[in-house]
């Protein structure tokens, strides 16, 4: 896959952190903020609420960092092909995913090897093994996984655009019991990811080495990307 390859650039978390500042997600409801600020937001608030999960500030304060390939350095990615749901392929489109009805122009939709309940896989095979549309959410998960990152929370960010399964309840029937156990906390999670917007501003030279902290903690100090 040509995303895994992590050959783009060798650079720090923080450092791409710093390259998204110039970024807005146009399907985010923070239409007008900083990725980084709604990383920071997002995070602040689960600290607040769980201050003893320092893995779980982190990933509120990472889980959106695969919207770097926006960046000209990943190839100037339009934001439809990085941001918005994620659902898996090679099995039956869930008719919950946000505008189901294209689909019908895709291939997959009449190929009887793709088109039925379990497609290519098995009942609770584990999403592990299942393939999920690309996004930003993908990326990042080959990123933290390419890079032997020892975060324990590496289903919350390849997850967390899959609505279709944390928020719609489908596909539950792909998950293995390890599934089901962080699933949990992908829904404790999902409570602060959208609609986190805060009208305190946010200090970032203030927090800065908090996150640095624990960025040391679970990463190395240089990633592939």
């Amino acid at each position: 896959m040509e995303h895994g390859k992590l050959n783009k650039v060798v650079m720090s978390i923080w450092e791409c952190c710093e390259l998204l500042m110039q970024y807005v997600d146009e399907s985010d409801p923070d239409l007008d903020k900083p990725q980084i600020e709604h990383l920071l937001q997002s995070a602040e608030a689960i600290r607040k609420d769980y201050p003893d999960e320092d893995w779980l500030h982190l990933t509120a304060f990472i889980h959106d960092l695969g919207k770097v390939r926006l960046h000209p350095t990943f190839g100037g990615e339009p934001q439809w092909c990085v941001v918005g749901d994620t659902f898996p392929i090679e099995c039956t489109f869930s008719e919950i995913i946000v505008q189901h009805k294209f689909f019908k122009e895709n291939p997959d939709y009449k190929n009887p090897n793709f088109n039925t309940k379990l497609g290519i896989y098995t009942e609770t095979c584990g999403l592990d093994n299942v393939t999920i549309s690309w996004g930003h959410d993908e990326y990042m998960y080959l990123v933290a996984k390419g890079n032997n990152s020892t975060l324990a929370a590496l289903f919350i960010i390849r997850f967390h655009s899959f609505y279709a399964l944390h928020t719609g309840g489908d596909y539950g029937y792909l998950m293995n019991d390890e599934d089901k156990e962080m699933l949990k906390w992908l829904h404790v999670f999902n409570e602060y990811d959208l609609y986190s917007n805060s009208k305190v501003k946010i200090n970032l030279e203030e927090l800065k080495p908090y996150y640095l902290s624990l960025i040391e903690k679970y990463f190395p100090a240089k990633l592939k990307w």
